[in-house]
């Protein structure tokens, strides 16, 4: 389930709720019981390493690139 991040703008607290797509823009009440918040645009953290190794050369030795592999394009 997504968890989106909240500011309180009475108490200025920032909260994370847990909660369905569906309702990601309904109200939210923050922790003290205030009910004037608003949702906070969040970034997004991909992270980890590439275990795959790099492509190799294809056969030719070309530059490729291009439509065609650069043996047609000029």
């Amino acid at each position: 389930m997504p968890r989106y991040e909240y500011r309180c703008r009475s108490c200025g607290d920032t909260f994370e709720l847990s909660r369905p797509m569906a309702e990601s823009s309904a109200p939210a009440t923050c922790p003290s019981g205030h009910d004037d918040t608003v949702k906070l645009l969040s970034t997004v953290a991909v992270g980890g390493s590439a275990s795959a190794p790099a492509p190799a050369p294809r056969a030719g030795g070309g530059a490729g690139g291009g439509c065609c592999g650069g043996g047609c394009c000029g």
